[in-house]
C-alpha cells in the first residue's frame, strides 16, 4: 500500500582508524577515529511492487524480498546466497527499524531502497568502513520514510544492534563515526550486555536504557596536520581478523592485557593532543600506535601488516610524518599524519560534544544534516588549516605509487549521517 511519501535520501561517511584498533572491541576500550568524505547513500521509495526491493551498485539488479514472518526471502534470483550476503547490512538495518516500528504498534514497512556507495572501485572495497556507512544510512533513511524522529544516538543504537546481529564482536566505532562524522573518541558498549537488554526490553527498551561502557565525543581537528592515506589494493575482512585473534590463546594472556593498558594509554595521549592542538604529541601518538600494532603481530601472528602496509609506513616515516595501518590491516588502507604549515588564524573551537550512554546526557546535538547527493572526491587531502600540498606530501604519493600504494583523494567529513 502506498502512502503518498515523497523519497527519502540519507548518505553515512566512511571512517578511518586513527588509533586503538582491536583493543577497542573490549567493552570500554577508547579509539580515535576520523570519518572521511566519501559516502554510502540510501534512498527509500514508495513500493513499485510486493514487498521490498533492494537496489545496490555491487549486485546486476534489484533484489525483491518478501515478509514471511521475522523472514525476508529473495525472490527471483539465481544465487540467494550471494544476495544474502551483498545486502546482509541493509537487511539487517531494515529488520531492526520495523522491530522498532512493530513494538509501537506500526506495521512493518514495505518500500524499495536503493544503495549506492563511493568506498569502493568496480567492487573492491577500500577498507573505509563501508558495512558500518551503510547501515547508519540505511537505518537513518527507513526510520525517516516511516516517519521515526530519532536523535543522532538513537540512529546510532539501532545501526549498532542491526550490526551485532550479524557480528556481535565488531566495535561499533565505524557507526560513530558514520553517526557523528568529524574526529571522534569512542568506547564500544558491551554487545552481550546490549542484546541481553534487546531481548529483555525489545528494540524500544534497548534505545532508552544506559549502555555499559559506551562513550562517544567530538575532538576538534588537528591544526596544521595533513592527513593522507594510501589503499595497498588488497581488501581484508575486519571480521576475519578479530574473530582469529578472538580464537588465539595469546587473548586474555600477559601480553594481550599489556597490549590492551598500552592501546588505551596512547589513545588517550592522542585524544588529549588533539583536544590542545599539540600536533607532535598527535604523531607520537600515531607512531606508538604502529608499534603496538607490531607487537600484537609478532605474538598474535594475525598478519596485520603485509609489505605494502609496511611500505606506507616507512615511506611516511621517511619524511618526516607518522604512520600506521587503519583497522584490523592485512590490507586495505593506511594512514599518514604530517605537519604542515598552519595558516590559521585562531583555533577552531571543537563541535558540540557527543552523546553519552546515560538518559541524563542524550541532549546532545544531532550532527549537522549533509547534502544528499555524492559530490566529487576531493583533490586534494586535508591539511587541517593549511592550504596547498607540501614537497612532503607531493613526495609521499610519489614515494607511495612507486611502492605499489595508490594514495586516496579524500579529506575528513565534518558533518555526520543527517537526521
Amino acid at each position: 500500500m502506498t502512502t503518498g511519501r515523497p523519497p527519502v535520501v540519507r548518505r553515512a561517511p566512511g571512517k578511518l582508524f586513527v588509533a586503538g584498533e582491536y583493543a577497542v572491541v573490549e567493552p570500554g576500550n577508547p579509539a580515535v577515529l576520523v570519518a572521511v568524505d566519501r559516502y554510502v547513500t540510501a534512498t527509500v521509495t514508495e513500493p513499485a511492487g510486493t514487498g521490498t526491493a533492494v537496489s545496490s551498485d555491487l549486485l546486476a539488479a534489484p533484489v525483491r524480498w518478501l515478509r514471511r514472518g521475522d523472514r525476508l526471502d529473495p525472490v527471483g534470483v539465481e544465487d540467494a546466497d550471494r544476495a544474502r550476503r551483498e545486502l546482509a547490512h541493509v537487511l539487517a538495518a531494515l529488520r531492526t527499524v520495523t522491530r522498532l516500528l512493530v513494538e509501537h504498534g506500526r506495521p512493518a514497512p514495505e518500500l524499495d531502497i536503493a544503495i549506492s556507495s563511493e568506498l569502493h572501485q568496480d567492487g573492491v572495497k577500500f577498507g573505509l568502513g563501508s558495512s558500518g556507512a551503510v547501515t547508519v544510512a540505511t537505518v537513518a533513511a527507513v526510520a525517516a520514510h516511516c516517519g521515526l524522529t530519532l536523535s543522532a544516538e538513537e540512529r546510532y543504537r539501532l545501526a549498532l544492534l542491526a550490526s551485532a546481529e550479524l557480528d556481535p564482536k565488531g566495535s561499533g566505532g565505524d557507526l560513530a563515526a558514520s553517526t557523528w562524522g568529524g574526529w571522534i573518541a569512542y568506547r564500544a558498549p558491551d554487545r552481550a550486555a546490549v542484546l541481553d537488554l534487546v531481548r529483555r526490553r525489545g528494540v524500544a527498551g534497548a534505545l532508552a536504557e544506559p549502555w555499559p561502557g559506551f562513550e562517544v565525543r567530538r575532538l576538534p581537528p588537528p591544526p596544521g596536520v595533513a592527513l593522507e592515506v594510501g589503499w595497498t589494493g588488497t581488501p581484508a575482512s575486519t571480521t576475519e581478523l578479530v574473530s582469529g585473534l578472538h580464537r588465539r590463546a595469546w587473548r586474555g594472556t600477559p601480553p594481550h592485557r599489556r597490549f590492551v593498558a598500552a592501546s588505551a594509554d596512547l589513545v588517550r595521549a592522542a585524544a588529549d593532543a588533539l583536544e590542545h592542538g599539540d600536533r607532535p604529541a598527535l604523531l607520537d601518538s600515531v607512531r606508538r600506535a604502529r608499534r603496538e600494532l607490531a607487537r600484537l603481530d609478532e605474538e598474535a601472528g594475525l598478519g596485520v601488516f603485509t609489505p605494502a602496509l609496511t611500505a606506507l609506513c616507512d615511506t611516511a616515516e621517511a619524511v618526516g610524518g607518522a604512520a600506521k595501518p587503519s583497522g584490523a590491516g592485512g590490507g586495505d588502507c593506511g594512514i599518514a599524519l604530517l605537519e604542515v604549515p598552519d595558516t590559521r588564524t585562531a583555533p577552531e573551537a571543537p563541535e558540540a560534544p557527543g552523546a553519552r550512554a546515560t538518559p541524563d546526557t542524550r541532549a546532545t546535538p544531532d550532527a549537522p544534516g549533509t547534502r544528499t547527493a555524492p559530490g566529487p572526491a576531493a583533490s586534494h587531502n586535508s591539511h587541517a588549516g593549511a592550504t596547498g600540498a607540501s614537497p612532503d606530501i607531493d613526495h609521499l604519493r610519489e614515494r607511495w605509487a612507486a611502492a605499489g600504494v595508490r594514495p586516496l583523494d579524500l579529506r575528513p567529513a565534518t558533518e555526520g549521517n543527517e537526521e
